[in-house]
């Protein structure tokens, strides 16, 4: 049997504060840009299945009961005690927590309470850019404040994170920008943006990143699924290459974030770069039943001291269970058939478990 006693979330977020009615739940089920198929709900996903198969015990049901009964339940016992039951019952013991989403989510205390858990933040590269910009009169103070909030930031946080992908695309020149380079988009992004306005200029976006690089703490970068809208093939982790080979050498780590469906090429990237990292998230959790066959194409690639587990959860707890739940079940089951094939020792794929659980996470992040 191979076990995973704890667990370090390396990339979540908050969870909603408040109740929430059975439309708005089962949309935090899927990324969609619109309603599920006619007669159907997202709970008919690999992810509504999975929640259905292990959350239902954690508060007091039987596995796979109907979504109406589940949150008629969950409603009883009202979004904080239900919270609290599904984060203490995932077995997750440390969060690492982006808070660079809008809404009412509870950020890195809140969910080190609720979960009994430990829990540090996660500073949102863009967002941080943005909230200079809404503070800041000219170009000339952006750019200091802006240098100067990254720098502030790289005191308390575990992390950055960065959706550059996400804003534009992961295709960008790898080098930093020139300091006329920058000032110009400077300009011009400051010139003709709304207060609140979103950063998507790719030059500012590259200039973010080197800002973040050489702070020295571990880059997060989103890569694959993501929210929607999204242009997929932007976002393949392959298109990293030239900048992962820029920035080795300069003692700050790289961690692709999600990456599936490109799971392998942040398998082959973690692979080649010693500062590259590949984080299990989102990938789990959306192909739920077939979890396992994903995890064992990201163990085919990447050094087993590369790989870091995440659930990648965002507003719903349930997310959180369902993301360690299925990290465990698929790891266990991949590991564990290859020692009764006589592939692997059980005394190597327990030690493996373990460094992907927690002890890679532990080891880059800096966490005792």
């Amino acid at each position: 049997m191979i076990e995973t006693m704890s667990l370090v979330d390396q990339y979540c977020h908050g969870v909603l504060r408040t109740e929430l009615g059975l439309g708005t739940f089962e949309a935090h089920l899927a990324r969609s840009e619109g309603p599920p198929a006619p007669g159907t709900t997202f709970f008919d996903t690999q992810t509504g299945f999975a929640v259905r198969r292990w959350c239902p015990p954690l508060l007091g049901l039987e596995p796979h009961c109907p979504p109406a009964r589940y949150l008629a339940r969950r409603r009883e016992l009202g979004v904080l005690e239900a919270g609290r039951r599904l984060l203490r019952g995932s077995g997750i013991t440390t969060y690492l927590v982006d808070t660079g989403l809008p809404g009412d989510l509870t950020g890195p205390a809140e969910m080190a309470s609720t979960g009994d858990a430990d829990a540090h933040e996660i500073v949102r590269l863009e967002l941080l850019a943005e909230q200079v910009a809404d503070t800041s009169g000219t170009v000339e103070s952006f750019l200091a404040n802006l240098a100067e909030s990254v720098h502030a930031a790289a005191e308390h946080t575990v992390a950055f994170a960065s959706v550059a992908g996400v804003r534009h695309g992961l295709a960008l020149a790898p080098e930093p920008p020139g300091p006329g380079e920058v000032r110009g988009a400077a300009g011009r992004w400051l010139t003709h943006r709304p207060v609140g306005g979103s950063l998507t200029d790719p030059v500012l976006l590259r200039h973010l990143l080197w800002i973040a690089v050489a702070s020295g703490r571990p880059l997060q970068l989103h890569a694959g699924l993501g929210e929607p809208g999204l242009r997929l093939d932007r976002t393949d982790p392959a298109l990293l290459t030239d900048f992962a080979r820029a920035t080795a050498g300069l003692g700050t780590d790289l961690v692709l974030l999600h990456g599936y469906p490109y799971h392998r090429h942040a398998a082959h990237l973690a692979g080649v770069f010693p500062h590259v990292y590949a984080g299990l998230g989102a990938e789990l959790v959306r192909t739920g039943a077939r979890a396992a066959a994903v995890l064992a194409e990201v163990l085919e690639l990447a050094p087993f001291g590369k790989l870091l587990f995440s659930s990648g959860a965002h507003g719903l707890p349930e997310l959180h269970v369902v993301g360690a739940r299925l990290f465990r079940e698929a790891l266990a089951r991949v590991l564990g058939t290859w020692v009764a094939e006589g592939a692997w020792s059980l005394g190597d794929a327990q030690r493996v478990a373990g460094l992907i659980a927690e002890g890679n996470a532990r080891r880059v992040y800096g966490l005792e």
